[in-house]
């Protein structure tokens, strides 16, 4: 059901619920005085530093800093999204959730249209394995048979087949009472504009079902019997499918072994399942697009450690590059990725079938770390004998190790790169810092008093958020919120106050919507609203943020910094008053000895 879900009832809910217990059927903890301990189901590690605390309520990382409640600890571990948490969270209690405007025509239309779609895959799924096992699907079965999948993997992975016809879907979901434009919105039919025609998107084709982490059917992929082109097609991008966000076989392998250590990135669903074939259960694959950070954020939740695999060729080094700069800002302490290069011509689905399972695993587990294929392509049609080569080597290395984040592998790779180009350590410190350091932004105490009537600070660009560095004076107000949700409430009504030109204010002001509509006062509770985009991103950046400032301190600093803005934003309007009466005497007019009043008035106001 649709609606805000109320405060009261998320805070009755974590009143009631056991951290320990929702950790511990997931993480193996052990009793450590007050508190559990076991090792972090968030990053790679050998030595226990995620501690449960039954007291707080609380779970804490001390090595990748992985911290929340309950429902945090849901939304990370299970890639869920805020209400699928709380929904999971309250069956285990046997609560049914509460809506706020649950009774809204609109927002009931929506929940039964994303129920619609979602009900309309898994019939679609369960449609496409019916049709494998006709006598239409003959040619299908005889492919899979030829590339040696057996009826077990066809099952683990849901695979059908889309018959050659141009609406055999079409009619079979339309019988069902399945409206043709939610098949078009759900990427399953075509609808041509210049005739109006609609028709299969899938045909003659063997079909992959594309599950999210839950085991839903989002999408499909769809691989072509005869010549077609193309000889793979995806579904588009629907409300539930975003290909920049999901993996084929994730689910898959976390059915296979839920303890998972490691993951393989391929290019294709082809490859994902004839390595499953091969007892080789851990091979995931992007959807038409490069690896995001976005899948890697949710790979490194589940394993330590991502290998990529790539073709041996320009294009696959090419490749290997783009995913080397994704990958950067993921490496904390702990985490590994490696690069694998597969022989010219092949792919994972025929090399694993020319050489057998065992030779491929040890493929992946020689795969050059990230360390090696960083110098390694930095060196690559360079002559490091001479000076200038070396130049550039170093500047290209130094790039990559400014994105890492703070830790020992950073460390070790600049005393790497010193040993290889001879250039003292400290040297590439220094330099690192200097590119990672933003230009300074006025302090407070650099700057004039808030009432100077000046513009925000250092705003960031148009459609981007901030990180690091000083904060600008929207950021602050942001920073209070997220610390002191209560302070919402010292917020005028009116939202006149916010500058347009602030590129945070938008963010600030759905803050400000939240908070009041969902009375909350847990800063957890707002972050899982945002989380997963870049929004909560920033949210969570600004969590991180030490607040320095009293809690005594920190109503009057955000009372100071609205009269600021409201002042900023009151500026034109005055000083266009201010003109018009500075014009009338000099035309010769005389001014009213009230218009005289409200002049020295304005002129004092503008001076602050």
């Amino acid at each position: 059901m649709s609606g805000q879900i109320p405060q009261r009832f998320i805070d009755d809910l974590l009143a009631r619920v056991d951290v320990v217990e929702v950790v511990g059927e997931r993480v193996k903890l052990k009793k450590a005085g007050r508190n559990h301990s076991g090792l972090c189901p968030f990053h790679q590690e050998k030595s226990p530093s995620f501690t449960v605390s039954a007291d707080k309520q609380f779970y804490h990382c001390f090595g990748c800093g992985a911290h929340g409640n309950a429902l945090r600890f849901l939304m990370e571990y299970e890639n869920l999204r805020f209400p699928e948490a709380v929904e999971q969270l309250a069956a285990r209690l046997g609560m049914e959730v509460p809506r706020e405007g649950a009774d809204d025509p609109r927002a009931q239309a929506r929940e039964r249209k994303r129920k619609e779609g979602v009900n309309l895959l898994e019939l679609s799924a369960s449609y496409y394995r019916e049709r494998l096992k006709m006598p239409e699907g003959e040619a299908a079965r005889r492919y899979l048979d030829e590339r040696g999948l057996s009826s077990e993997v066809q099952q683990d992975f849901a695979i059908g087949y889309a018959p050659d016809g141009w609406d055999a879907l079409k009619r079979h979901l339309s019988e069902r009472g399945v409206a043709e434009a939610v098949q078009i919105e759900y990427g399953l039919l075509v609808h041509r504009e210049d005739s109006g025609r609609t028709y299969d998107r899938f045909r003659d084709r063997v079909m992959f079902p594309i599950r999210d982490i839950r085991g839903r059917t989002i999408a499909f992929g769809g691989r072509v019997l005869g010549d077609a082109k193309p000889k793979y097609l995806n579904s588009p991008e629907t409300p539930v499918f975003h290909k920049g966000r999901e993996l084929y076989g994730l689910f898959e392998a976390r059915q296979a072994n839920s303890r998972l250590e490691r993951l393989v990135i391929v290019e294709g669903y082809m490859d994902v399942v004839a390595l499953a074939q091969f007892g080789i259960r851990n091979a995931v694959a992007t959807l038409g697009t490069s690896t995001s950070e976005e899948h890697l954020g949710r790979l490194f939740r589940m394993v330590g450690e991502v290998v990529f695999c790539f073709d041996g060729d320009r294009a696959g080094r090419q490749a290997a590059a783009r995913a080397l700069q994704t990958v950067l800002p993921q490496m904390i302490d702990g985490r590994q990725a490696r690069f694998m290069f597969l022989p010219e011509g092949e792919d994972p689905d025929t090399l694993v079938r020319r050489e057998g399972a065992e030779a491929f695993e040890d493929r992946i587990t020689c795969a050059s770390p990230l360390s090696e294929f960083l110098f390694d392509h930095a060196a690559e049609g360079r002559d490091l004998a001479s000076i200038e080569a070396r130049e550039r080597f170093a500047s290209q290395v130094l790039s990559a190790i400014g994105k890492l984040p703070e830790g020992v592998l950073k460390s070790l790779l600049l005393t790497e790169l010193s040993r290889r180009t001879g250039v003292d350590q400290s040297r590439f410190e220094m330099l690192v810092a200097s590119r990672e350091v933003p230009e300074a932004e006025p302090s407070l105490a650099e700057d004039e008093p808030l009432g100077d009537g000046k513009g925000p600070q250092s705003l960031p660009e148009q459609g981007g958020y901030p990180s690091g560095g000083a904060l600008s004076l929207m950021g602050r107000v942001l920073q209070l919120l997220v610390h002191e949700p209560r302070l919402v409430e010292r917020l005028p009504e009116e939202s006149d106050w916010y500058p347009a030109e602030d590129p945070e204010a938008g963010l600030c002001h759905e803050v400000e919507r939240l908070l009041r509509a969902g009375r909350y006062r847990s800063a957890q509770v707002l972050l899982a609203h945002f989380h997963g985009t870049p929004e909560g991103e920033r949210l969570a950046e600004l969590a991180r943020r030490e607040l320095l400032l009293s809690p005594g301190a920190r109503a009057a600093e955000l009372d100071g910094l609205v009269e600021h803005f409201r002042r900023h934003r009151l500026r034109p309007s005055h000083q266009e008053e201010v003109d018009a009466l500075l014009s009338k005497q000099q035309r010769g007019e005389r001014l009213s000895q009230e218009e005289r009043q409200r002049l020295m008035g304005l002129l004092t106001e503008l001076k602050g």
